[in-house]
């Protein structure tokens, strides 16, 4: 009896000791340790580990390359973080790798993600620090991500109301308005034809101005034949010569005209008398009408002299000499 109960302790024991030796395989399993071969073994440092933890995978390019070994606290700005990797895949990694926090999936673990580099550096060494890049912060990604969300939903909101206002206002009927489109259309064919206009207008004052810069036309003459503004050169000196005379007769007559003026205010000068004086233009009238009538009785005395026989033949010698000159 005292055997068989030693047997069931040791029994027991044995059996204890392997389901001890069985769970801590596969808690070593489950944590990716290598249990028959050496760790490699690198360090990365960063200021924020977003919540990594020892015990979380390590991938290379995506591919299982290890886990964390160890988490370490330097000080308040650098987190060291041992990377236990496969000896397989280390041959692999340089040393211009570059290491990220990532996130298995949306929401899952965290997990250390080892990027290639330009694979023209050394391989690392057991002990070495690898290069680091700041990682996304899920959280301010998704505090960032919500906050935009509540301004999409403002804005869909007032553009909500302002669609809704423009529903209700007359620009609404104005766009819709086929008249007005119709117009517009006229209008805008209106502008291209007016353009059209002016382009023409444009080519033809070009084809002017290189005409008159050609000598063509009078103003391309008066603008390049030195003979013509030469001569209307002495054309306009010409002019302003009789501007100057006229000028000047036009002062000679307005000092007449004063001098007249004068006299027939002064009512003691000629003018006057010969205009104003009612007696003296009674004699002259007087004086006019006895010359006249002196010359028509001279008239009747030559008429009678011609037909005297001592003068006519002295007119008829007038006579004969006058129509041969003739």
């Amino acid at each position: 009896m005292t055997n068989q109960g030693e047997n069931n302790i040791k029994l027991g024991l044995f059996t204890l000791a392997g389901l001890v030796v069985l769970i801590f395989s596969f808690y070593m399993i489950g944590k990716n340790h290598n249990l028959f071969g050496g760790d490699f073994e690198v360090k990365v440092r960063f200021s924020n580990l977003n919540g990594l933890i020892a015990g979380n995978n390590v991938l290379y390019s995506g591919i299982q390359a290890g886990t964390v070994k160890n988490v370490e606290l330097l000080n308040d700005t650098a987190i060291e973080v041992t990377l236990s990797i496969d000896p397989k895949v280390s041959a692999f990694i340089h040393q211009d790798a570059i290491a990220t926090i990532g996130t298995e999936g949306l929401m899952g673990n965290k997990i250390i993600n080892i990027q290639p580099g330009t694979g023209k550096g050394l391989v690392i060494n057991k002990g070495d620090y690898l290069k680091t890049r700041k990682a996304v912060n899920t959280d301010a990604m998704l505090q960032t991500l919500d906050k935009t969300n509540n301004n999409i939903a403002l804005i869909s909101e007032e553009l909500k109301n302002t669609v809704t206002r423009i529903n209700q206002s007359k620009i609404f009927e104005v766009l819709n308005d086929q008249e007005l489109g119709s117009g517009l259309r006229s209008s805008l064919a209106n502008m291209h034809q007016a353009t059209a206009d002016a382009r023409d207008m444009a080519a033809n004052l070009d084809l002017m101005v290189k005409g008159i810069r050609g000598g063509k036309g009078a103003a391309g003459l008066l603008l390049t034949d030195t003979a013509f503004a030469g001569n209307l050169n002495n054309a306009m000196q010409n002019v302003r010569m009789v501007s100057d005379n006229a000028n000047q007769a036009t002062i000679r007559l307005n000092t007449l005209i004063n001098s007249v003026n004068q006299d027939l205010s002064s009512k003691n000068g000629s003018m006057y008398v010969l205009l104003k004086d009612s007696v003296v233009a009674g004699q002259l009238r007087s004086t006019m009408k006895n010359i006249q009538d002196g010359t028509a009785g001279f008239n009747q005395n030559m008429e009678a002299l011609k037909h005297n026989f001592l003068l006519r033949g002295y007119f008829k010698n007038l006579e004969k000499q006058k129509n041969k000159k003739q």
